[in-house]
């Protein structure tokens, strides 16, 4: 009894010491904007790679918290001004801002970790459901992000610009000149970074496990 008691500490040591690793890795990206690429008003972040591992690692709360924490930074730069893109949301409508950042970005983490769990239920091994929930995490948050954005903005002179830059004839192309360059180099580092992390610390956890 007391070593499995001890084994059960342990286990919730190792997830939350994993957790505040990549939760203090997504404020380091947020607040030093390591965390993004930025081409003119778009930007591209790799903020995803720390909620793919935590929702495949940890599971959907830490999925869920380290969502969270990427969507209250990238509001902070939207309200703060660092981001463009963010500031010109921020100075229409600051509640709407704050719902494109964060919401999309706490569903992200959710459905990652639900997904890879879904998938574990029918894989032998962890390779493919960490393939796919690592590419799954960065496709969710352009999508859902992109989304929120058209919902919420498109009424906006902001939406109307970019509409008119994108030559785009309806909604639908539009979303996907929009989502472009975004989605093609997030789904990329989530696939490989996330991937192979993810991999090497289910791994490295099933080891330790006492």
């Amino acid at each position: 009894m007391k070593s499995s008691a001890k084994s059960k500490k342990n286990e919730r040591i190792l997830r939350l010491t994993q957790l505040s690793v990549l939760v203090a890795l997504l404020i380091i990206f947020g607040f030093t904007n390591l965390g993004y690429i930025k081409i003119g008003v778009i930007e591209i972040t790799l903020n995803i790679i720390p909620v793919a591992i935590g929702a495949i690692v940890l599971g959907p709360y830490a999925g869920a918290v380290c969502g969270a924490v990427f969507g209250l930074t990238s509001f902070w730069q939207a309200a703060s001004g660092t981001s463009a893109f963010g500031m010109m949301l921020f100075q229409h409508s600051p509640l709407n801002t704050f719902i494109i950042c964060f919401i999309p970005r706490l569903l992200e983490g959710i459905l990652t970790a639900l997904l890879f769990k879904a998938l574990m239920k029918i894989c032998k091994k962890n390779s493919l459901p960490c393939a796919a929930a690592s590419l799954c995490c960065p496709l969710l948050n352009t999508l859902l992000f992109v989304g929120s954005f058209i919902l919420l903005f498109m009424k906006t002179d902001i939406f109307s610009g970019l509409y008119t830059q994108s030559a785009a004839d309806n909604i639908g192309a539009f979303f996907v000149w929009f989502v472009g360059l975004n989605g093609l180099v997030e789904a990329i580092a989530g696939f490989i970074i996330a991937t192979a992390v993810s991999k090497a610390l289910l791994t490295a956890n099933k080891r330790l496990k006492l």
